[in-house]
């Protein structure tokens, strides 16, 4: 007897539930440790996931970017699927490129919308090996009813910086708020604080640790005087409990109203701008003061990149795709101020609207500068070790300036050998 046409049509259908329910995949996605991070990407990979039948699951790393690394190397050597994408820092491609997608065949050319940098900064030996996510650099948030209060101005240079904290963390006190601080940032000795610490070598021109050459840079008398002046930030205009901060401790001093200034990176804007934040509607956001050689801020950011060890490889990198479109990154800049890598959006009415300083520092994250990770390749990660220990030795006043980038030379020296 012949089927009916009820019948084929309940058999066709039945057919293609089961051949969409084998390609169902489950894709854990790393998408930060903060809970803006969590907000802003957990909740378009689950949209992404309801949409092609699939099953998303965050993965939380650990909050130190250092944690972050070291974890990820254990999972690679022991060849693990565990997380199938991975947000990556900026400074990552060129270290666990062996582990990585070649995201080219799923990208298709659209990596040419995003700025030209990022892309060149993801793609090692011809292939990239991660998408731009969203891109950062080194700000300086500030009390602009504080510096009202006090007549003072964002200050361009870090003498400036320093007379203000100190102005405003003096009347402060007198009147009561036994707490208050002057100046909050990164200063614990993990990743942070070679962002932070590289700000402040760069602005007194004091170079970038290691050239784009290759050459090591770090010992001269200028970014042993940077050195000096931060360390005299602590215990004045600084607290001493500064030197255990990474951004999350930074920003919960700062969120609470315990800070006159605070150097974070741009997500800190929406999180300020919260309902429930003590300081809404009272933060500016300026450009990082100069030194002698200028302004710096340090290059941040991340990408999206697929595991190798993924089962589910086509699935995440579709995922990733999806992550890093110019939609998603509008969404996540309007609702959680996460810089785009589409300059496109530097235009964009709304995401201006949602966040002024974009458009007003554009300059800011275009010109940042970068830590010497694509010439040191493999070693970045012990380059950037030793500079943070010589930094945080500095500031704990172990040593001095002059001593510390003198010992960082000798020890990076041992590092490279004969070369990077």
């Amino acid at each position: 007897m012949k089927p009916t046409f009820t019948q084929l049509f309940v058999g066709l259908a039945m057919a293609g539930a089961a051949t969409a329910a084998s390609h169902a995949a489950t894709i854990t996605i790393s998408c930060g440790s903060n809970a803006a991070d969590v907000e802003y990407c957990g909740k378009f990979a689950e949209d992404w996931g309801k949409a092609h039948g699939h099953t998303v699951k965050m993965y939380t790393p650990p909050a130190s970017t250092t944690d972050n690394l070291a974890l990820l190397r254990q999972q690679f050597a022991a060849k693990s699927s565990d997380i199938d994408v991975l947000m990556i820092d900026v400074v990552w491609p060129g270290v666990i490129k062996d582990h990585l997608v070649d995201l080219k065949k799923y990208s298709k050319g659209s990596e040419s919308k995003h700025f030209p940098a990022i892309v060149s900064n993801n793609t090692v030996d011809g292939k990239l090996l991660g998408m731009p996510f969203f891109t950062d650099a080194g700000l300086l948030f500030y009390r602009k009813d504080l510096l009202d209060k006090y007549g003072a101005k964002p200050p361009e240079t870090w003498d400036a910086l320093a007379a203000a904290a100190k102005k405003v963390t003096d009347g402060e006190r007198a009147a009561g708020n036994a707490d208050f601080q002057g100046f909050v940032f990164q200063a614990k000795a993990y990743e942070g604080l070679t962002c932070d610490a590289l700000e402040w070598v760069a602005s007194f021109g004091g170079g970038q640790i290691v050239d784009k050459s290759g050459n090591i840079t770090i010992n001269n008398a200028n970014a042993a005087k940077a050195l000096d002046t931060a360390a005299i930030w602590i215990g004045t205009i600084a607290p001493g409990g500064v030197l255990n901060y990474g951004e999350e401790d930074a920003r919960g001093v700062f969120q609470n109203g315990k800070a006159l200034f605070m150097r974070n990176w741009p997500y800190a804007w929406s999180l300020a701008q919260a309902p429930d934040s003590p300081i809404k509607g009272k933060v500016g956001v300026a450009p990082l003061p100069a030194g002698a050689g200028g302004k710096a801020a340090t290059l941040g950011g991340w990408q999206l990149a697929v595991s190798k060890y993924s089962k589910n490889i086509d699935a995440a990198a579709d995922l990733v795709m999806y992550m890093t479109s110019a939609d998603i990154q509008k969404k996540r800049a309007i609702g959680g101020s996460y810089n785009p890598t589409i300059m496109d959006l530097y235009k964009d009415k709304e995401v201006v609207a949602a966040n002024p300083f974009m458009g007003q520092l554009l300059d800011v994250f275009t010109g940042a500068v970068a830590r010497p990770a694509t010439v040191t390749g493999l070693k970045y990660p012990e380059v950037s070790r030793a500079f943070w220990d010589a930094a945080h030795d500095v500031l704990e006043k172990k040593t001095n300036g002059a001593d510390a980038v003198k010992r960082l030379e000798g020890k990076l020296k041992q590092i490279k050998r004969d070369k990077w």
